[in-house]
């Protein structure tokens, strides 16, 4: 007889403790491939999609497009194993239908299990914990009542799912905990709301109409500019200011979760725990971009300016290497690290991320070159990995692209220094004693006051304006 396993959303590695789904790639009924992708996660490091180390045929799925789910919470289940008799594999998932050329039980008893899990998938242990971390981090946003992640999605229609919601008496059908708080936040009675999803289900489009409903103005509305899947309520057919004057003064919540999640609790991470300072310096540009004219109208790879701007990082982290450490505070000690992985900061759409070149003291200008491009093209198609954006010890950001001169950056906990540089533009500059109009750049440098003082963090940026302004000063470290 075929057995059914569960799939559990697995520890994506680097802390990470929940994901959205983003996106099904199989449905209740299909048969999947041993470590076939099933579902692609958004967390607050990437896009991912994670793979089934089991083969069978998908029972059901938990947790719709746009539901967050821990870590260990449960993703699908698949039927597997067995004698290979069709009849069973139906039972076990009605309405499952085999694939062209292949029957269901031929699939699924063909392997039932890889065990090239992704990190941490089958430690019981960290999972439960990362649970219990959440639910407590969160105790006064969640409601008091315990409610389940999500609810399979079974094949034949389901009967709909009921929660309680706060400060409501009786059973509303509504599985997404982002459209219950999505109600919530706006005000929104989900009893006066007639789901379209099966069985009544309240669907995010439901509450959004419900929403838009409230919001129109009161006067006069016809019976017709109802949403059909809103039951109206009484405060919409008769004018009523005060709940859409509640919505005006509110104004729009947006979220905090994904990548802007991410970035929000790592920020404030860095100004809570690090003691920063910033020292900045202009420096004469000219003679670098005339080296990376040079060396670009030589032949070969084309050398980037970011690529000359870490390898000028790189050295001068080897004379300050102060500047290439983290703290440890439980330990009270300053961790100095042995390899520069150098990270840069890259606007994409979905937010910014800190694409990490790791080793980038051994890269020659080419190497770099080569790995910036990779990174950030895999940036902008939200294809980097966790490990691509984590283990970074100092941090490089090239906020000139943006057209600004100067910025006081806040450094990428927990390491303990980052660079910004601004825009190069012309700029009046006394050369050789006379003025002169030279490419100007400004370079700020926000540093851990803990691992080191004003000296250090000064000699550290004034190396690096003096190899900026004579790229030659690099020859004597080579």
């Amino acid at each position: 007889m075929a057995q059914v396993l569960e799939f559990k959303l697995p520890d994506l590695g680097e802390g990470l403790t929940e994901a959205e789904i983003v996106r099904w790639l199989v449905a209740v009924g299909d048969v999947v491939a041993i470590d076939q992708p099933v579902v692609e996660v958004e967390t607050a490091k990437a896009m991912v999609e994670v793979p089934c180390p089991y083969g069978g045929v998908v029972t059901a799925r938990y947790g719709e497009e746009g539901t967050e789910l821990p870590v260990g919470a449960p993703l699908l289940t698949v039927a597997v194993g067995g004698t290979g008799a069709p009849e069973e594999l139906a039972e076990a998932a009605p309405g499952a239908a085999p694939t062209v050329g292949e029957t269901a039980a031929e699939s699924a008893v063909s392997s039932e299990y890889s065990g090239n899990v992704l990190v941490g998938y089958g430690t019981a242990g960290p999972a439960a914990r990362r649970r219990r971390v959440r639910h407590e981090s969160h105790a006064v946003a969640k409601a008091p009542a315990p409610a389940p992640v999500a609810a399979p999605v079974a094949a034949a229609a389901p009967a709909p799912v009921t929660e309680a919601v706060p400060g409501h008496d009786g059973p509303v059908p509504v599985i997404s905990p982002l459209v219950r708080k999505l109600a919530r936040d706006r005000g929104l009675d989900l009893r006066e709301v007639r789901g379209s999803g099966p069985a009544g289900l309240i669907l995010r489009a439901d509450v959004e109409l419900a929403i838009a409903a409230l919001e129109r103005p009161a006067a006069a509305p016809s019976p017709a500019a109802v949403p059909s899947s809103v039951a109206a309520p009484s405060s919409v057919a008769a004018p009523a200011a005060a709940p859409s004057a509640a919505v005006a003064t509110a104004g729009e919540r947006v979220p905090l979760r994904g990548v802007r999640g991410a970035v929000a609790d790592k920020l404030s991470r860095s100004r809570t725990e690090i003691p920063d300072a910033t020292c900045w310096v202009d420096a004469d540009a000219t003679e670098l971009m005339a080296a990376r004219a040079a060396m670009n109208a030589a032949g070969g790879p084309k050398i980037s300016l970011l690529a000359l701007l870490a390898r000028i990082c790189v050295h001068a982290l080897a004379r300050f290497p102060e500047l290439n450490s983290t703290v440890d505070m439980a330990a009270r000690e300053i961790v100095r690290l042995p390899a520069v992985h150098l990270g840069f900061a890259a606007q994409t759409p979905r937010g910014l991320v800190v694409p990490v070149v790791k080793d980038a003291g051994t890269r020659t200008a080419e190497s770099l070159t080569a790995e910036f491009a990779r990174l950030t093209e895999a940036a902008r198609e939200s294809a980097l990995t966790p490990a691509d954006l984590t283990g970074g010890t100092f941090t490089l950001n090239n906020y000139g692209v943006f057209g600004v001169d100067g910025s006081t950056p806040i450094i990428n906990h927990p390491e303990a220094a980052m660079l910004g540089v601004g825009r190069i533009i012309p700029k009046p500059w006394v050369h050789q004693g006379e003025l002169a109009v030279r490419q100007v750049v400004q370079l700020s440098l926000t540093f851990d006051h803990r691992v080191c003082d004003g000296g250090t963090a000064g000699g550290f940026l004034r190396y690096v304006a003096d190899c900026v302004e004579q790229p030659a000063v690099l020859l004597r470290t080579l």
